[in-house]
C-alpha cells in the first residue's frame, strides 16, 4: 500500500508549499528576494529544492508523495481545500448526498478542459473520465485501492476477480457532466477521499494512446493536464519546472506563473539560506545546529518562524521478519536470529520505545529551542479527531493503562516526549532478556539502522538514537550498528522496498505516513494484517494474519479492534473504538512514532496562510494554486499575529461549512 501519504524522510527539510505557506513549515524557492530589491512587486516566480525523484507520474496507480506532490499541481479532482481546510468545489460545481448516505452525485462544471503539455486543448473533462479513472486503477491494481476498494459498491468484487463486469461497480456517468458514486456503507468522510489521486479523472482516448508509457516520470507529454499548471520540464536528479496553465478554469486564483524545483540531496543544508540570500529561493529552512546559524540568527532573528505540526507522522519501523542482509554488521547467523527473536518480543520492543530520546533526536534538526515542537507519540496525531472536550490522545490514554503499569502517567499529546523513560526501558528489557535467553538468544542484540550517508544531520540523529538506547539498556545488551549507505541504496532498502523480502534493516527511521481522509482508520488500517496491500511488510510481515510473526505478535486482536471500530457510525463511539486500536499499537510498539512534519524553523517570502490547507488528501501543502509571494521577508511577529487570526477565522469558517453540509443532503 504505497500511497501518496507514504512519506520519505527527506535529506533536507523540504516542506510542502502549503504547509509552509499555511503553517510556516515548507517552502519552495523564488526569485522574490531579487524582485523585492528591484521594486518589482509581481513576484510571479517561485524556486526551491526537492529531494527525491518520482518513480512515475501515474497518479491513479502510484500515490507516493514524490508523485502526488507534483501531480496535485497538474490535475484537479472533484473537490479541493480552501485556506481553512474546507472542502470546496473544484471540477465539481456542486454535489448532493442521499439521505441514507450511500449515494454521492457530483455536477461537473462545463468548460473545464484537458490540455497537452504544449498547452493545446485536447478534450472536455467529462463524467466518463472519472469512471475511466477508477476502472484503470482497479485493472492496474493501484497501490491506493485500499482507499476506495471496500467503499464503492461492487469494486471489491471486481478487484478480486469475482466479477468481470465493471458496470456492476458503483461509479456511473449519469450524463456528460454528472458522476455518481454508490457506497457500500455511509462514510461521512467520503468527500475528503475525492482529493486523493486515485479518484482523479483521466481521458480514456489519451490513456489508450499512451499504453504503458502513461505517466512516464521524465516525459511531460505522457499525461494530460486540467489543473493550475503544466509540467514544462523534468530531469531526474536535476530539476522540475511548472508553468501556469493560462487556460485553467480557475486561473485567477493562480498567482505564481513559473516554478522551478532544483534537486538537492541534502548534503549541504546551509545552501538553502544561502540560496535565499542570493535571490534564488523564496523560502529556506534554517538549521539551528549548523555552523552558520549564529550569523543566520543575527541577520534573520526577526524573521525565523516555526509553523505548527503537520498531520503526517514519521515512525521507527521494527522489522520482525528480516531476511535480507546486504547492509549489516552482523557476522553470524546466531546474531541474526537473536535480533529477530528480540524484535518479536513485546517487552524488548517496549524497551526500545522507552529508550528512544526523541527530544535529543529532533534537536539535531530544530535546535534546543524547537526540539520538542515536532514530537509525536502516536501514529494518529493527538488532535486529529475529538469527542466533546477530549482529543484522541485523551481517549487513548484511558485505554493504554489497561495494558500494564508501565503505561501509567504516560502522556501521548504532541509536542512533548511522553515515552522516553530510561528506568522503564531498563525494566522492560530485563523482562525481555530473561525470556530471550530461554529461547537461545545471545547478547548483545545487534540492530542495524540504515542512514543516508550524504546527509550529515541524519547521521547525527542516528548517532543520538544509538547513544540513547545504548545508554539506557547498556551496550553489552543492545548494540546499535549504523549502516551508512549512498542515497540510492538507502531508499531501495527502505522507502522504495515493496515487500518484506526487500526491506534491509532491523529498525528504519526512513519513512512515515500521512492521512488520506478524515478518519482515524486512515492511519491505523495500514497495519491491519487481515487486509491486502497494507504496510505490514515494513515491519517484516507478509502473508496477512496467517503469517507466523502476525500470530506471535497477536495482530488478529488488532484486526478485530479495527473491524469493530469500522462498524461504528456515531463519531463518538467510532473514535473511542479506534482509540482502543491505537492503544494496542502503542503497547505492542511494532512502530514507534517520533516526529511529525511541520514545526520547522524557516525564513521566507511567502504570504502567511495564502495557500490551501488540509490535513488529508493531495490538495494540501504541496499545491501552488493559491500561494502568494510578498516583497519583504515575513517577520516573526507578523507571522504569529497572522497565525492567531487564521486560527480564529478557520474555526468560524469550519463551523459555517459544517452547517452548510446539511444543504447537500437530498
Amino acid at each position: 500500500m504505497k500511497t501518496k501519504k507514504w512519506l520519505a524522510l527527506a535529506g533536507v527539510t523540504i516542506l510542502s508549499v502549503g504547509v509552509l505557506a499555511a503553517c510556516g513549515n515548507n517552502s519552495s524557492t523564488s526569485s522574490s528576494s531579487s524582485s523585492s530589491a528591484s521594486g518589482d512587486s509581481a513576484n510571479t516566480t517561485y524556486s526551491y529544492v526537492y529531494g527525491t525523484d518520482p518513480e512515475t507520474l501515474d497518479y491513479l496507480v502510484d500515490n507516493h508523495t514524490t508523485t502526488s506532490d507534483i501531480v496535485t499541481n497538474l490535475v484537479d479532482g472533484l473537490l479541493e481545500n480552501d485556506e481553512y481546510g474546507n472542502l470546496v468545489p473544484s471540477l465539481a460545481e456542486d454535489w448532493t448526498v442521499s439521505e441514507d448516505g450511500l449515494t454521492y452525485t457530483y455536477k461537473l462544471r462545463e468548460g473545464a478542459k484537458w490540455y497537452t503539455a504544449d498547452g493545446e486543448e485536447y478534450a472536455d473533462v467529462t463524467a466518463q473520465d472519472f469512471v475511466t479513472g477508477v476502472k484503470y486503477a482497479a485493472d492496474k491494481q493501484s497501490s491506493a485501492l485500499y482507499i476506495i476498494q471496500e467503499s464503492i459498491e461492487g469494486l471489491d468484487a471486481y478487484v478480486k476477480g469475482e466479477s468481470d463486469d465493471f458496470d456492476t461497480v458503483g461509479v456511473k456517468a449519469v450524463d456528460d457532466y454528472t458522476v455518481e458514486y454508490t457506497l457500500t456503507r455511509p462514510e461521512p468522510f467520503w468527500n475528503s477521499k475525492t482529493t486523493m489521486g486515485i479518484l482523479f479523472p483521466v481521458n480514456e482516448e489519451f490513456l489508450t494512446s499512451q499504453g504503458d508509457a502513461f505517466g512516464t516520470p521524465t516525459d511531460s507529454t505522457s499525461i494530460l493536464y486540467n489543473g493550475a499548471y503544466t509540467l514544462s520540464a523534468i530531469t531526474a536528479k536535476s530539476a522540475i519546472e511548472f508553468t501556469k496553465n493560462p487556460n485553467y478554469w480557475d486561473a485567477d486564483k493562480v498567482s505564481i506563473e513559473s516554478i522551478k524545483l532544483t534537486y538537492n540531496d541534502g548534503s549541504d543544508p546551509e545552501s538553502l539560506i544561502q540560496g535565499l540570500e542570493d535571490g534564488a529561493y523564496t523560502v529556506a529552512t534554517v538549521y539551528p545546529n549548523s555552523s552558520s546559524y549564529a550569523s543566520v540568527k543575527e541577520k534573520y532573528g526577526d524573521n525565523i518562524v516555526y509553523g505548527p505540526q503537520g498531520s503526517s507522522t514519521y515512525y521507527a519501523m521494527l522489522n520482525m521478519g528480516r531476511s535480507k542482509y546486504d547492509h549489516t554488521s552482523k557476522t553470524t547467523d546466531e546474531e541474526k536470529q537473536s535480533t529477530l527473536l528480540a524484535l518479536q518480543n513485546k517487552d524488548f520492543r517496549q524497551a526500545i520505545a522507552f529508550a528512544f530520546d526523541k527530544t535529543t533526536y529532533n534537536a539535531h534538526q530544530n535546535g534546543e529551542d524547537g526540539a520538542t515542537k515536532a514530537l509525536r507519540n502516536m501514529v494518529v496525531p493527538a488532535d486529529f479527531v475529538t469527542v466533546g472536550e477530549e482529543d484522541f490522545a485523551d481517549l487513548v490514554e484511558k485505554e493504554i493503562v489497561s495494558y500494564g503499569s508501565q503505561w501509567e502517567n504516560v502522556e501521548l499529546d504532541d509536542a512533548q516526549d511522553g515515552l522516553y523513560n530510561p528506568e522503564k526501558a531498563k525494566a522492560q528489557f530485563d523482562k525481555a532478556k530473561e525470556a530471550l535467553e530461554a529461547e537461545g538468544a545471545t547478547f548483545p542484540i545487534r540492530i542495524d539502522i540504515p542512514v543516508n550517508q550524504a546527509v550529515e544531520m541524519r547521521v547525527q540523529q542516528a548517532q543520538s538514537v544509538k547513544k540513547s538506547i545504548e545508554d539506557a539498556l547498556g551496550s553489552d545488551n543492545v548494540q546499535i550498528d549504523i549502516q551508512l549507505m549512498d542515497e540510492d541504496a538507502y531508499y531501495a532498502a527502505t522507502y522504495y522496498a515493496t515487500n518484506a523480502s526487500q526491506v534491509d534493516y532491523d529498525i528504519s527511521l526512513a519513512s512515515g505516513w500521512g492521512p488520506d481522509f478524515q478518519d482515524p482508520s486512515t492511519y491505523l488500517d495500514i497495519f491491519d494484517t487481515s487486509k491486502e496491500g497494507t504496510m505490514t511488510y515494513t515491519i517484516g510481515i507478509d502473508g496477512g494474519t496467517d503469517s507466523e510473526i502476525a500470530k506471535k505478535v497477536g495482530f488478529d486482536t488488532y484486526s478485530e479492534l479495527l473491524a469493530t471500530a469500522s462498524k461504528e457510525q456515531d463519531p463518538a463511539a467510532r473514535y473511542t473504538a479506534y482509540a482502543k486500536a491505537q492503544a494496542w499499537l502503542v503497547d505492542e510498539s511494532v512502530v514507534i512514532p517520533y516526529i511529525s512534519n511541520g514545526a520547522r524553523p524557516s525564513v521566507r517570502y511567502t504570504v502567511p496562510f495564502s495557500a490551501s490547507y488540509a490535513t488529508v488528501g493531495v490538495k494540501d501543502g504541496a499545491s501552488f494554486k493559491y500561494l502568494k509571494v510578498q516583497d519583504e521577508l515575513v517577520k516573526t511577529a507578523d507571522y504569529d499575529k497572522a497565525y492567531e487570526q487564521w486560527q480564529e477565522d478557520k474555526a468560524a469558517s469550519n463551523a459555517e461549512a459544517e452547517k452548510a453540509l446539511a444543504d447537500h443532503v437530498k
